[in-house]
């Protein structure tokens, strides 16, 4: 990574700061992980660090180490609101717009300190001081990773520090499926392995403590898959109804979306979930090869992320919503039966 983002790094760290970290709403693996990995390494440099959340985060990521330690601001917004304001160093993980970070953003853009972006998003804002912005990373994890290597701190690495890391990689590769996973990638892990990481268990709490609520939704989204043979694609649709029939948890339809990429010939995968209490329809995107779902999301869908997966939005009705996306197909015909 570039020297000249190490020697401000450095720089900040040399003396004592009172630092928040921050991750985006909706935090996901790659999200709690790298702010939980880079709050441990703060926390043994003996700096005074907190990470806030815009929001509650999935239950399978509570176990991970320091996770009872994070402010939830929906939760203690006057205990987020006064860290925020004491603040010197602000450090954003795994975004790069402060529109992604909800009810905090009006904070952040009255915040006087100095913020720190670390992330693999495309098309970043230009908020941060000091900015580690690599779209040809795996995760922000691995990001993290490259900062403690280039401040020559990979003894700090503790097992705390090493399974926060290592788990963040793992949800944020698909297990290490996805094109983004390279050779580094894999070094990556296997000096957090080194370091502490046991990634069994990583994997078994992750993936393996699902509820019969869950699996019954899942269920429920395959059998509502639509394949598009025309096009490539595949899209589920999940009511509020059946989200409620179900007893939804946060983070209960994660990874449903790339079911529909596990069809033999579909490039293009969606999933489009119903918020009633947020008015709005929420998307996932995927896809394999050139396709790129981020340009996809951000023309039609008020999102983006990456080449091949990527989120959106919709403030008109699933049926509208579906309506739209059946429309917008036959432009990208071409595209996804390159």
């Amino acid at each position: 990574m570039n020297l000249e983002i190490i020697k401000a790094i450095k720089g900040l760290l040399d003396i004592p700061q009172k630092i928040v970290i921050i991750p985006h709403k909706n935090p996901d693996g790659d999200a709690i992980g790298s702010t939980l990995g880079l709050w441990h390494f703060l926390k043994g440099k003996g700096q005074d660090a907190t990470i806030i959340v815009p929001n509650d985060f999935p239950k399978f990521l509570k176990w991970m180490p320091g996770s009872e330690q994070i402010v939830n601001f929906e939760r203690d917004s006057s205990v987020a609101k006064s860290l925020i304001n004491k603040a010197s160093v602000i450090f954003t993980l795994d975004f790069n717009h402060l529109g992604r970070i909800g009810q905090l953003q009006p904070l952040l853009e009255n915040s006087s300190a100095t913020f720190v972006m670390i992330d693999h998003h495309q098309e970043p804002d230009d908020y941060a001081k000091i900015m580690y912005s690599d779209v040809s990373m795996s995760s922000t994890c691995e990001m993290v990773f490259n900062v403690i290597e280039g401040l020559d701190e990979l003894e700090s690495i503790t097992p705390e520090l090493a399974i926060s890391l290592y788990t963040g990689i793992m949800t944020d590769t698909g297990s290490f499926k996805y094109s983004s996973t390279t050779s580094r990638t894999h070094l990556v892990v296997a000096k957090l392995i080194e370091r502490g990481a046991k990634n069994t268990e990583a994997h078994n709490k992750v993936y393996d403590t699902n509820t019969p609520s869950r699996l019954h939704l899942l269920g429920c989204a395959l059998k509502n898959m639509v394949i598009l043979e025309e096009y490539h694609t595949a899209f589920i649709t999940l009511s509020q109804d059946e989200l409620d029939t179900y007893e939804y948890k946060k983070g209960d339809t994660e990874g449903f979306v790339n079911y529909g990429l596990t069809l033999e010939g579909i490039v293009f995968a969606v999933i489009f979930i119903e918020n009633r209490e947020e008015g709005i329809v929420k998307i996932s995107f995927r896809s394999e090869g050139d396709f790129s779902v981020n340009e996809f999301a951000r023309a039609h869908f008020n999102g983006g992320g990456h080449t091949n997966a990527a989120g959106g939005r919709s403030d008109v009705s699933i049926e509208e919503t579906i309506s739209l996306f059946k429309s917008l197909l036959p432009q990208y015909k071409d595209d996804l039966n390159a």
